[in-house]
């Protein structure tokens, strides 16, 4: 009899995009991972520094008229999913606080203490996110760790409803960015009233840039290295059928 009716092989090999040797590639999907910080922190921050330096607009009509987007935001949040749109509700209360002290103009040193009362706003938010078990850095730091992929995407979620260990990590590095933004207020408020505007006017910034300084590398080091080499080893446990360590 003729092998020539042999039934066709049936391919049993998983898809494509499941495989390690041919996962998506790195940031493919990283445009939807970062599109939150885009819309709620990036767009209402464009737009204030749009309004106040290339139209002219003054301090708090520039943040009144950036604050429409967060605001429309958090309300259609709370209204259509029950849930609040956190890094939109943070800028819209950035912009409300930088409202209520834009009135402080007659004194240059109360203009460089504004500066630090707006962005205690952000250490505050970022601390109590912390206290609430809600680490807000989390959102900015997890599409670097997944780089946009499915299999890393679903390796963070699977650590974060089950490892305790990866939980603290995402703690750490909130509260180590909280610390720091909070410390760079305080100095800057202090040396609003204590050191000569004229050296305050540049050591604003470099008190800035050190606790970004700060929480790059001290929060990299204690809790995003380790965290990326969890995602990892979650990601080669999925494919090889073992349970994560």
């Amino acid at each position: 009899m003729s092998s020539t009716t042999a039934a066709s092989p049936v391919r049993t090999s998983r898809p494509r995009q499941d495989r390690p040797g041919h996962a998506p590639r790195p940031g493919a999907g990283m445009g939807a991972a970062l599109r939150p910080l885009l819309i709620d922190v990036g767009v209402p921050l464009g737009s204030y520094y749009l309004l106040r330096d290339a139209f002219g607009l003054s301090l708090w009509l520039s943040l009144a008229l950036s604050s429409v987007g967060p605001a429309v935001r958090s309300v259609a949040g709370l209204v259509g999913e029950r849930k609040l749109n956190v890094l939109a509700a943070l800028m819209l209360a950035v912009n409300v606080a930088g409202i209520a002290v834009s009135f402080l103009t007659g004194d240059p040193r109360a203009m460089i203490a504004k500066d630090s009362v707006i962005s205690s706003v952000i250490a505050f938010a970022i601390l109590a996110s912390v206290i609430a078990r809600r680490p807000l850095m989390s959102a900015g730091l997890r599409p670097f760790m997944t780089q946009g992929t499915p299999e890393r995407g679903a390796a963070w979620d699977r650590l974060a409803a089950r490892s305790a260990r990866f939980r603290r990590f995402e703690l750490a590095y909130s509260t180590i960015w909280g610390v720091a933004l909070l410390a760079d207020c305080a100095a800057r408020l202090v040396g609003a009233y204590t050191l000569p505007v004229t050296t305050m006017v540049w050591m604003s910034t470099v008190l800035t840039l050190s606790a970004v300084g700060v929480g790059v590398m001290v929060g990299g080091a204690v809790a995003a290295m380790p965290i990326m080499r969890m995602v990892e080893s979650e990601v080669r446990n999925a494919y090889s059928g073992r349970p994560a360590g």
